[in-house]
């Protein structure tokens, strides 16, 4: 019989995984003139970390989630979490470049899993009114990655290095993989996913429409959050703590925005959600390029899209589980795959205009992603509205 008590803290340890999973995925974007410094490599191959996991993480999500989705839940949840404490933990010792992108591609291919599945495991353990919010509070997670966990990662290793720094999530790891070996309840089983769920996925226009949403959205923000630091670096001469502090800003206002987001969506409806909070998002990344070299502007920016960075994706989760709830499975990860996709596609941008000191065009091409993905949520507009009662 399961424990209620470990039913009712299952979302929290689900979120604090997604936590970690954030850490390990964002990491290099907070100290790449660390890892420059330190590995003897520019700061372009040092941001082809995040480039490369990327890619690894796209193709990992709807493989793992096919290979995988027999496999009960917390079983498979804790494995991936002590995968990603592990990776960690031999990241802090990796002796050169290569094997710390060994190591990264390693734990990141297994890591693909838990993000997916921790939104489909959400579904399993909460009754479906609540599924929206519930899911979108799981996503506070990777806003806490922003929020607490990139500032930290800067300011660690400004200080004592980057191997510290990995060493930090590497522990977190093994805290967050503990707790949810205890909260998470046993017996867990999603939907198995087989071709007939990728057929069935790739006919619907709803679902492709969303995907590509998300596509877009995650290219224009790592064209220049990737380097974010560094860009801070060059345009302003920032300090590492005050770069710090601009990424605990984006993180800060990216959990004020997921909260708001939870608070809303079941009355407002994922679409106005969504469209509200892609708004906020191509306002912050065009205030960036237009206040580009003055830091107070640049902050200011990075703020409101802040607002706008985890909570578009929550409701893209959202949007994706009420569209086919018999998909979810697949959906939810291919639409984690799609993010990493966007994060592959906006670091490699943005790390060819880095390397060419073109600084200022960051900002607009990041902007120009943005255009294209707020013209898709309008175009995903639900056309049927309920009949007035």
């Amino acid at each position: 019989m399961e424990n209620p008590r470990a039913g009712r803290f299952a979302p929290t340890a689900l979120m604090l995984g997604n936590l970690v999973t954030g850490c390990s995925v964002l990491a290099p974007a907070g100290m790449l003139p660390e890892l420059s410094a330190g590995l003897g490599i520019s700061i372009h191959a040092a941001g082809l970390l995040i480039t490369f996991g990327a890619i690894t993480l796209c193709i990992g999500s709807p493989l793992t989630a096919w290979l995988t989705s027999r496999i009960e839940r917390r079983i498979l949840l804790t494995t991936t979490l002590a995968v990603l404490a592990l990776g960690n933990l031999a990241s802090a010792f990796a002796p050169d470049y290569a094997s710390l992108l060994v190591i990264r591609l390693v734990m990141l291919a297994v890591g693909a899993l838990y993000t997916p599945q921790a939104a489909g495991t959400a579904a399993l353990i909460v009754p479906a009114e609540r599924r929206g919010s519930t899911i979108a509070y799981i996503f506070l997670g990777w806003s806490l990655a922003a929020a607490i966990g990139l500032p930290l990662i800067t300011f660690i290793a400004s200080r004592y290095g980057w191997r510290a720094a990995y060493g930090e999530i590497g522990a977190l790891g093994c805290v967050s993989f503990l707790l949810l070996l205890v909260r998470l309840p046993a017996g867990l089983k999603g939907t198995p996913v087989d071709l007939k769920t990728w057929s069935a996925v790739g006919r619907s226009r709803t679902i492709l429409l969303l995907l590509a949403i998300t596509m877009l959205q995650m290219s224009g923000q790592f064209v220049v959050f990737t380097f974010m630091g560094p860009l801070l670096k060059k345009l302003t001469d920032a300090s590492p703590d005050a770069i710090g502090m601009v990424f605990g800003t984006y993180g800060v206002c990216g959990f004020l925005g997921v909260v708001i987001a939870t608070r809303i969506v079941d009355t407002w409806g994922p679409y106005r959600t969504s469209l509200l909070f892609t708004c906020l998002l191509l306002a912050g990344i065009t205030g960036w390029a237009l206040g580009a070299g003055t830091l107070m502007s640049m902050a200011g920016a990075v703020a409101i899209w802040g607002l706008g960075f985890a909570s578009t994706n929550s409701m893209q989760q959202v949007r994706l589980v009420a569209a086919a709830p018999q998909l979810a499975s697949a959906t939810v990860a291919l639409n984690t795959s799609v993010l990493y996709i966007g994060q592959a596609v906006g670091s490699a941008i943005g790390g060819l205009l880095f390397a060419r000191e073109l600084l200022h065009p960051l900002g607009f091409v990041a902007s120009g992603f943005v255009v294209l993905a707020l013209i898709l949520v309008i175009l995903s507009r639900p056309q049927r509205a309920a009949a007035p009662g």
